[in-house]
């Protein structure tokens, strides 16, 4: 995990500082390219921070270096640095991403832009703190809510390096603190506790977390945190050497033991342990980890071996051992703990587990950061937390800039959107989610009375597709019900299952004799758009599950038996057969034959065929072939009223036909719309035909009486595709019936 190492002087919290002398120093760190592209970015930003301070009072050019400083340990890279530097360039010039790209480009300046956009967190967390003050009966909500930011802070950050910058941003915040105001000073630290904190501890970034925490802790619980730090006894640099000098004496007996392994360990800090002692009720007196090594080794053999070592070097401590090896905790958590009187008679914990048991602590299941923070788990999230810190430690293997940026890249919060409420409360909906969803998600009566939506104060579609960040406000009326449209995939108005759920739990338990009306008119709606003049709907209700059709009509109104159901049963039931195709005539005995346009051919083979231009057959219409003379076989539909009028000596010419496996790239088929007659009509319908990336081949359109008739011939590929795309046209304004023409 990343470990931050003070190599380099931190800037000062006041005027004074050398910026040169800080670009010297980085010399050993970076290429004389590198450094040339610092420099530049601090004599931009001179002038533009002059006379301005951060909000802790320090001057601003001395935050944003002690910010770069703090990467800079980190091994950040130099662009990282750099965007540091220029955080605060949007709140002084109105072209910044324009001019930052050109002077320091596209990276530098995506990087300063995805700071700038986490402002807004801040200002969402800083609202949300005001309120929980005042309710601090509902903590449960508080820490949900304050989960929430952390999730949405990794969301709208396309660069997990973003937040790298805003954490060291917030440590240089923290180092300046102290000549802040008291009430500044404590509402910093509890945003710093509840949001940042916490984001570093996932991220590994382990001395920023341990520094954060026990800032905060400074001004939260000066008195506590004084006591402790008084009983410690100590100053911290003593209580590192005193680490140091356990370390290397762990090392020698283990080398001399024949043990290979790997030795760490720090002195635990302020904060976790008065965490401790008030997790476990107990005064400093009964801790015995104030001083912590961890011993990792290649398997569970060397586990107790060094185990053994560490009894006989220093005398245990009774009570004190825990074989979680043996005795695995219940999330699977292995290791072994004991607690020693070490060196100058000092309590000493020392962990002790392979790397495997490591890696699965760190990033599995049992998750080190997950412990300490608490709280229910939620495994989806574990898991990109997991691969983030992964990330983050291999950019000690990349050097090149631009592979380092894709490394970055963050899209594994992709899957989920985070949007806010009027109050500033964090929702989370699945992606693609719209104001609808919100609205289900707030409460189930609003979802129902929802009637339109503003995102950022502007009036939005209810279809519209929510983005990370945007503020949600739901316009609802006073008594509603939910649009049979909603659930209608093809529209667009749902994505949470949740919310599609509770739209038809509404339709459900309507009223019976009015489901089965509305249920028998959708259906009938639909088979008329379709142009499917012959089906029996007691076969259809029973391919359903159903045994009444009105059973199945009344599911269909309820909206519990989905619209692409009643597309897909609708042709398999229409789909041809061979006997039924077979009854107006003899066919002929032979082997049914495919055409190379995909089409069974009874009875004969190798002839060319062709569809009728009367009927436009398409799949899974039954047709039926027609031999004629000189020009193959036309295919036609069965009820072609062209077939029905045939005489009996031309019926002999008529061969069995159906759609065979090859599927054909698109059938020709006509669509005829009525609508109110207004300008752009045409255009709008064919918008719609782009969309959907359907081929028109003819269009024929008649206006009269402020009416319009229009027929399109269109390609498409299957009578689901023709479904989808007669409902849209069907919600054209001003458009009154589209369908199939027979």
């Amino acid at each position: 995990m990343i470990s931050v190492h003070h190599t380099l002087n931190s800037s000062p919290c006041k005027e004074g500082g050398d910026v040169q002398t800080w670009l010297d120093s980085l010399s050993q760190r970076f290429t004389p390219a590198e450094i040339e592209t610092l420099r530049q970015a601090c004599e931009f930003v001179t002038p533009l921070y002059v006379g301005k301070a951060e909000i802790t009072g320090a001057p601003l050019i001395q935050h944003a270096l002690g910010a770069a400083s703090i990467l800079i340990s980190m091994n950040m890279d130099f662009e990282t640095i750099s965007a540091a530097i220029l955080h605060a360039v949007p709140e002084s010039m109105d072209d910044w991403m324009e001019t930052l790209t050109t002077r320091f480009g596209l990276n530098v300046a995506k990087l300063v832009e995805g700071i700038s956009r986490m402002e807004q967190i801040q200002e969402f967390s800083e609202m949300h703190a005001q309120q929980s003050q005042e309710q601090d009966k509902k903590k449960g909500d508080n820490t949900q809510q304050v989960e929430g930011l952390r999730k949405m802070l990794l969301a709208m950050v396309e660069d997990i390096r973003v937040v790298l910058i805003k954490l060291a941003e917030r440590a240089q915040t923290m180092r300046c603190l102290a000549n802040a105001p008291e009430d500044l000073q404590k509402f910093i630290a509890r945003e710093t506790q509840g949001l940042f904190s916490p984001l570093a501890n996932r991220l590994g970034v382990w001395q920023i977390k341990w520094e954060l925490e026990d800032l905060s802790l400074r001004y939260l619980e000066p008195v506590l945190y004084k006591k402790v730090a008084k009983l410690l006894d100590e100053r911290r640099v003593d209580r590192e050497k005193y680490i140091t000098d356990v370390l290397q004496q762990l090392k020698q007996e283990l080398a001399s033991a024949g043990v290979k392994a790997e030795v760490t360990g720090r002195p635990k800090h302020i904060y976790s342990i008065i965490n401790k002692m008030k997790r476990k009720q107990v005064e400093f007196s009964e801790l015995y980890d104030v001083r912590a090594v961890r011993i990792l080794v290649d398997d569970v053999k060397d586990c107790y071996s060094t185990l053994g070592l560490i009894h006989n070097l220093w005398q245990p401590i009774p009570s004190e051992f825990d074989d979680y090896i043996s005795h695995p905790k219940s999330n699977d958590y292995r290791s072994l703990h004991t607690a020693v009187i070490g060196p100058k008679g000092l309590a000493l914990e020392v962990q002790i587990r392979t790397y495997e048991m490591h890696q699965h602590a760190e990033l599995g299941v049992a998750a080190h950061w997950r412990y300490k923070e608490g709280g229910k788990s939620d495994a989806r999230f574990d898991e990109k937390i997991a691969w983030l810190r992964k990330i983050l430690e291999w950019k000690e293997e990349v050097t090149d800039s631009g592979d380092m940026m894709e490394q970055f890249k963050n899209e594994l919060f992709q899957d989920q959107v985070y949007v806010l409420t009027p109050q500033g409360k964090v929702i989370d909906l699945p992606k693609g989610s719209t104001p609808i969803d919100f609205a289900y998600l707030l409460h189930t009566d609003l979802g129902h009375r929802t009637r339109g939506a503003k995102v950022d104060g502007n009036m939005v579609p209810l279809n519209y597709k929510l983005q990370n960040g945007q503020r949600v406000e739901i316009l609802s009326t006073k008594q509603g019900a939910p649009s049979r449209d909603w659930l209608n995939p093809s529209l667009g108005y749902l994505q949470s299952p949740r919310a599609r759920a509770k739209v038809r739990h509404w339709f459900k338990y309507q009223n019976f004799e009015e489901n089965v009306s509305q249920g028998r008119a959708q259906l009938d709606r639909e088979l008329h758009r379709l142009g499917v003049t012959s089906l029996n709907q007691e076969k259809l209700a029973q391919k359903l599950h159903f045994n009444k059709l009105e059973d199945l009509l009344a599911a269909i109104g309820r909206s519990d038996v989905t619209h692409r159901q009643i597309i897909l049963a609708i042709q398999d039931e229409v789909a041809p057969k061979t006997e039924e195709v077979s009854k107006p005539f003899t066919p002929r005995p032979s082997v049914a034959t495919e055409s190379p346009a995909g089409i069974l051919i009874e009875g004969v083979g190798n002839l060319l065929t062709n569809m009728a231009k009367c009927c436009k057959p398409a799949p899974p219409d039954p047709i039926v072939g027609y031999v004629t003379r000189g020009r193959g076989v036309t295919i036609h539909r069965s009820d072609c009223k062209a077939m029905l009028r045939l005489t009996d000596e031309r019926r002999s010419r008529l061969v069995n036909a159906q759609w065979g496996g090859k599927k054909a790239s698109a059938f020709a088929v006509d669509v005829e719309v009525d609508a109110y007659d207004r300008q752009s009509l045409l255009r709008d319908i064919t918008d719609v035909f782009v969309r959907e990336k359907v081929n028109v081949t003819k269009v024929n359109t008649l206006s009269k009486n402020n009416r319009a008739k229009m027929q399109f011939t269109i390609e498409i590929a299957d009578l689901e595709q023709l479904s989808r795309l007669i409902a849209l046209i069907h919600h054209v304004p001003n458009v009154m019936t589209a369908r199939r023409q027979n």
